[in-house]
């Protein structure tokens, strides 16, 4: 009798702390009908356990994507083995607010989610349980800090001026685009540019209007380029841009284009409008150059020849 009211008593406790336990436990038949729902799932999805309880669960969450769910039960219930899936698989399997706090950021709970076969007498499984645990903390921390590696990174190519990318970046890049040309040869073109009679802007109104100069010249620039070509602030009030898939005569149409949207603006600074010119200097790239840096001399020649050549012009070298 005393080991009777043991058993009991051993049954009460383990019903009462599956039913407080801070882990989702469902327990499904193999016709994924529910026969058991913790306090943890009642909590977050609002549905008591015998309102549920011999529910097909797809009836009751149509959002559970029912074919990658049947397969991961029934391999289950053939092999008799767990299976596990994260949150960087599958950011949830129950649709539930995030209630937390610390990560009230996230929309949704971010779950890992473990299947058990749950064998009968014979031996042979007849349901499996699924554990369902909250990792909203652990994702949410994972990806701010995957967010902000991605904007150290952007960070550390682009200017922090123009937000075009840096010298370092784009003369990488300059590097590239000559192997490439090297390799295929497919038409490319260089550009070089830079703000004509930039100290006296800077000397006349002040360094921060002179900012404001070359991050006009930076936003007419990417106005006016495609998604495949890369600009860069070369330093100071000068420029460069690769122009991909592009012949001489393509460059100096979009040159054309950056320098007579630029002629025909005007700064609007604290201090005073502004207006400003360019010159630009082209280098379609060809077998001469023996390595970028030619290349890039070339373009720097054209640009020089531009100025050389009264400015706001364009130059093909």
């Amino acid at each position: 009798m005393a080991m009777n009211d043991f058993e009991a008593n051993s049954f009460h406790w383990l019903v009462d702390m599956l039913e407080s336990v801070e882990v989702g436990l469902v327990v499904l038949d193999l016709d994924f009908r529910v026969q058991a729902w913790n306090g943890f799932m009642e909590n977050h999805s609002g549905i008591t356990a015998s309102k549920i309880r011999n529910q097909v669960l797809f009836d009751v969450f149509p959002d559970i994507p029912k074919a990658w769910l049947t397969r991961k039960v029934d391999a289950v219930a053939l092999l008799n083995t767990r299976a596990f899936t994260s949150w960087e698989q599958r950011p949830y399997l129950f649709q539930f607010r995030n209630t937390r706090p610390i990560t009230g950021t996230e929309e949704f709970m971010f779950q890992n989610l473990t299947i058990s076969p749950l064998s009968g007498v014979t031996g042979q499984v007849e349901k499996v349980c699924l554990m369902v645990y909250d990792v909203t903390d652990i994702a949410s921390s994972k990806r701010a800090l995957e967010q902000a590696n991605e904007q150290l990174a952007k960070l550390s190519m682009t200017d922090r001026l123009t937000g075009l990318l840096n010298r370092g970046t784009w003369e990488n890049l300059v590097d590239a685009e000559f192997e490439r040309f090297r390799r295929y040869g497919h038409n490319t073109s260089l550009v070089m540019f830079d703000i004509d009679h930039f100290k006296p802007v800077n000397d006349t109104h002040g360094h921060l209007a002179g900012d404001e100069v070359i991050k006009h010249a930076a936003s007419i620039t990417r106005a006016n380029i495609r998604q495949s070509d890369s600009a860069g602030r070369y330093g100071g009030e000068e420029f460069g841009i690769i122009l991909p898939e592009t012949d001489a005569e393509g460059a100096r149409i979009i040159c054309e284009r950056i320098r007579d949207n630029i002629e025909q603006s005007v700064v609007e600074t604290s201090v005073a409008p502004i207006r400003y010119t360019i010159s630009i200097g082209i280098a379609q790239l060809t077998e001469k150059p023996e390595n970028y840096m030619q290349w890039m001399q070339q373009a720097d020649e054209a640009l020089y020849a531009a100025k050389e050549g009264g400015r706001n012009q364009v130059v093909v070298g």
